[in-house]
């Protein structure tokens, strides 16, 4: 294992920063005291101590003076201020992985003095190790440490690395925001379901378990989502009937609409951290 005997530091202590945690613990060979914790709330702290038996401190610099690896776990909106923690107290070399939306390897590197970093996407179900995380890393982010990153980012789930920074904003309106179309198509479904006589509990239950199977069938057999489609379609059948309203209502445009206004306030938003 790569990551044994190295200290990760996670500035920034929220649900994804425990989530990666909780993952990276559950390596051979990986103790609680290889990490490091930092944020503003010693009560967070503490639950974290208590639970993982790692460091903590509410010193950002120390956290990442310590850090072989320091991890970027923080809001967007305060980026800024928190790489102000950075400068001047990462050892050279140290591999910088942010998982903050948004903020660019220009706005990294500047922030923290070193050009080794990685910049990543993750979503929603890396909280429960079922997230899909794109990432990308500069020239300067050697081969070992890419193995570094592939860890920490494994621990939230699947993971997909590209070439070229650009990709994330196109991944942040894909993965990123994705589980929030994937929420609201399941909503509309329970509500469907209520509206036809079921009890909004077993409505719910019955679209989850639809939901979750689908897409494990789909992994299991490997086809093209049409083929899977046309396997329940049968010709004059129910399935047929209510597809044939979804492509009336433009379900395909709309959601199309719906990815490229979240890929272009993705571009938006970065320009405005470079501003």
């Amino acid at each position: 294992m790569s990551l044994v005997g190295k200290t990760i530091a996670f500035i920034g202590s929220g649900v994804m920063a425990e989530a990666a945690i909780k993952g990276i613990l559950k390596k051979d060979g990986i103790i609680g005291n290889q990490i490091i914790a930092s944020d503003p709330h010693p009560e967070r702290g503490q639950q974290l101590v208590d639970t993982y038996g790692l460091r903590f401190t509410s010193n950002n610099s120390e956290a990442a003076q310590a850090g072989d690896i320091v991890v970027l776990s923080v809001k967007p909106q305060v980026m800024g201020k928190v790489l102000l923690d950075l400068i001047g107290h990462l050892t050279p070399g140290t591999l910088v992985l942010s998982i903050a939306a948004g903020v660019k390897i220009t706005m990294l590197a500047k922030g923290s003095g070193t050009n080794c970093i990685v910049r990543s996407m993750p979503n929603t179900p890396g909280q429960i190790g079922q997230g899909m995380t794109v990432w990308t890393a500069t020239p300067d982010v050697k081969d070992e440490q890419r193995q570094w990153a592939e860890e920490i980012l494994g621990a939230l789930g699947a993971t997909l690395y590209v070439g070229e920074e650009k990709y994330l904003d196109m991944a942040t309106a894909l993965n990123g925001s994705g589980p929030s179309y994937v929420f609201l198509l399941m909503e509309a479904m329970i509500d469907a379901g209520v509206h036809l006589g079921f009890s909004r509990q077993d409505s719910q239950r019955l679209v989850q378990e639809t939901m979750l199977g689908s897409v494990q069938y789909a992994i299991s057999e490997g086809l093209h989502p049409a083929d899977l489609r046309n396997q329940v379609t049968s010709p004059g059948g129910t399935s047929a009937a209510a597809l044939y309203q979804l492509e009336k209502g433009g379900i395909r445009t709309v959601i199309s609409k719906a990815i490229w206004a979240a890929y272009n306030r993705s571009v938006e938003l970065g320009e405005q951290e470079d501003g």
